[in-house]
């Protein structure tokens, strides 16, 4: 049984969107967990709601930030490990809202020697608009009321929500699917992320990055596990990211794909 849970949030100049990420945090069924921000350079307002929220939160909350010195995540998300306590990691985007059964999920899911990939419902810039400035509270929001988004087109999908299903064996049928995940929500023992030296520093700009971390996981011997149709996270609308850098990171991630390489160039050992 997993004891402690450390929920790391990265989060970039993005203070609207981080806010109904830990309202839907705030609303967790589960408690005992602690919630680490991973700021990637945002300015002071970000800080500012993460003081706001913390006067109220059901968790303790830690902000961890340094200067903006461009697309930094993987530095600024080790660092967050390397303050976390909690035995169990769950990764998150600031942009993914989660809802109240979400850490409950992650602990029922939660494994020796697997590490599991959540799902996201994607939402339209619309319907993103709307959750921002209204502050609806879409976590909360019953299977029902998830009908009509799906219906008009304001997200992919809705079946994840509609159909939970229990852990079973079906969860482990692709142990080495790594695509399959990302780091949007993905849950993984603190002890593996130390053995792997956490994630490579070394690339730079933005992809892959996630990637990497999976694969050496994965050489490391933890094996993946299927998070689908447990408690997927809202994914709020965003432009794409600019990938002048993806071309190189994806040499590297071939390098590490046939190295069997398991730890970090640059990573926890550096914090």
């Amino acid at each position: 049984m997993t004891k402690s849970i450390s929920v790391i949030v990265t989060t970039y100049n993005r203070p609207d969107a981080l806010d109904a990420v830990l309202r839907g945090l705030a609303a967790q069924e589960e408690r005992g967990f602690e919630v680490l921000i991973a700021d990637d350079g945002s300015t002071g307002e970000t800080a500012d709601l993460i003081r706001e929220q913390a006067a109220t939160f059901p968790a303790p909350i830690h902000h961890i930030w340094h200067a903006d010195q461009g697309f930094r995540a993987a530095a600024i998300t080790n660092r967050a490990i390397s303050a976390a306590t909690g035995e169990y990691v769950i990764l998150m985007d600031g942009d993914c809202i989660p809802r109240p059964c979400f850490l409950s999920w992650h602990r029922r899911l939660a494994e020796e020697g697997w590490m599991v990939g959540g799902t996201r419902l994607l939402l339209s810039e619309s319907f993103t608009k709307r959750i921002l400035s209204e502050r609806l509270p879409v976590h909360q929001w019953t299977r029902r009321q998830w009908i009509g988004p799906r219906t008009r087109g304001w997200t992919n999908r809705v079946l994840p929500i509609l159909l939970p299903l229990p852990d079973g064996r079906w969860r482990r049928r692709h142990p080495k699917s790594w695509k399959s995940l990302r780091t949007f929500s993905m849950a993984v023992h603190r002890s593996d992320l130390l053995t792997v030296n956490g994630l490579d520093e070394s690339f730079t700009g933005w992809g892959s990055q996630d990637s990497d971390l999976i694969i050496r996981l994965m050489h490391a011997g933890v094996r993946i596990k299927s998070g689908r149709h447990s408690s997927p996270v809202l994914h709020l609308w965003h432009p794409e990211q600019p990938r002048d850098d993806a071309a190189g990171n994806r040499q590297e991630l071939e390098e590490v794909l046939t190295s069997h390489r398991i730890r970090a160039r640059k990573g926890l050992a550096d914090h």
